[in-house]
């Protein structure tokens, strides 16, 4: 097998694990952070889940991630590669501030840099919308602008509303809550692995097709295990600072507002992972817990200095990717 295409894959496995760093924490940081489960139960659940959904739900966001880089077969692994690679680096520099940064917008701008530095506009697949359907990058930015706001409304509705009915609860609704909790994580991780890692599954796909090893977008079977298993080892990694900026750092989340937080992301994840749109567990889960500030009415204490800093990772992910990406595109194609 050529080393290019090795390393190639390797990276589309590596931005697994970095997403999972990112993303695969956010099923379970409610749950360790209102110590309803130890972090290995918690792990043990996202891993189960994380493997189950990409398993069950199809193939729909690896073809759309799949079709936004249009380049010749024979600069397809050195553009892709390229953007995987300044995807994995900007994912472990915000990992390093615990700043729940987008591993999507990551690898869409890595994958935008990389394809403009090999061939300009054209080799992009700019796209848009196709009925309700996300093409190429303006789609997958759309599905990414909108999941967060669907989110945060979500989370405000459910906490109202449960507010409204539980007027007369007892102190037994913590037990329910903390019970609740484990279908929920269960839920978030299970829509998690359905949407991101297909992410990696897709670019995979990209790789193999442009390499003549498969005839369609269609992997091989060893495919979307491997990138369910990385994006679960991921979370055992080093997951746990952005479980504590979710947890604590946002709004201080009680079992109630765990559950509720869950809820809501999971619902819009599986939703958007059955249309084909990429989103991001990390922006989704982090607007369902200031959603939950504003339905318990507390905006004051939602950390703003905290929202505003997430908020500017996620403007400068995309480029930031994207610049890391055309530079390590250039030093390869001077190296060859």
């Amino acid at each position: 097998m050529d080393p290019g295409l090795v390393i190639a894959l390797a990276l589309a496995l590596a931005f697994a694990a970095t997403n999972g760093i990112h993303d695969a924490s956010n099923a379970i940081a409610t749950l360790v952070a209102t110590r309803v489960a130890t972090p290995l139960q918690a792990i043990l659940l996202a891993s189960f889940f994380n493997m189950l959904g990409p398993l069950l739900v199809g193939a729909a966001v690896a073809n759309t991630i799949a079709g936004i880089v249009t380049v010749a077969p024979d600069q397809a692994v050195s553009v892709i590669g390229a953007g995987l690679a300044g995807a994995v680096i900007w994912n472990l520099i915000t990992w390093r501030r615990g700043l729940p940064s987008s591993s999507s917008h990551a690898l869409v701008g890595g994958l935008v840099g990389a394809a403009l530095a090999e061939g300009g506009l054209n080799a992009v697949q700019w796209g848009g919308l196709d009925g309700l359907h996300p093409v190429g990058v303006f789609g997958a930015l759309i599905a990414l602008a909108i999941s967060p706001v669907l989110g945060f409304f979500a989370a405000l509705g459910l906490i109202r509303a449960l507010a409204v009915v539980g007027r007369r609860a007892t102190r037994r609704w913590n037990t329910v809550a903390a019970n609740g909790q484990w279908f929920t994580s269960a839920a978030l991780a299970f829509s998690h692995g359905a949407n991101d890692a297909q992410k990696s599954v897709g670019v995979i796909a990209a790789l193999l097709l442009a390499e003549g090893r498969i005839d369609s977008l269609q992997t091989p079977y060893w495919v979307v295990p491997a990138c369910a298993i990385a994006l679960t080892v991921g979370t055992a990694l080093g997951g746990w600072r952005i479980i504590r900026t979710l947890g604590r750092g946002i709004y201080r989340v009680g079992r109630t507002e765990g559950m509720v937080s869950q809820s809501a992301s999971a619902a819009v994840i599986l939703g958007a992972s059955i249309g084909g749109a990429p989103t991001s567990t990390s922006q989704i889960v982090a607007s369902s817990v200031v959603g939950i500030g504003g339905g318990r009415r507390r905006w004051h204490h939602v950390q703003w200095a905290v929202v505003r800093e997430i908020l500017l990772a996620w403007l400068i992910t995309l480029p930031a990717a994207g610049l890391v990406a055309v530079a390590i595109y250039g030093v390869t194609q001077w190296l060859g």
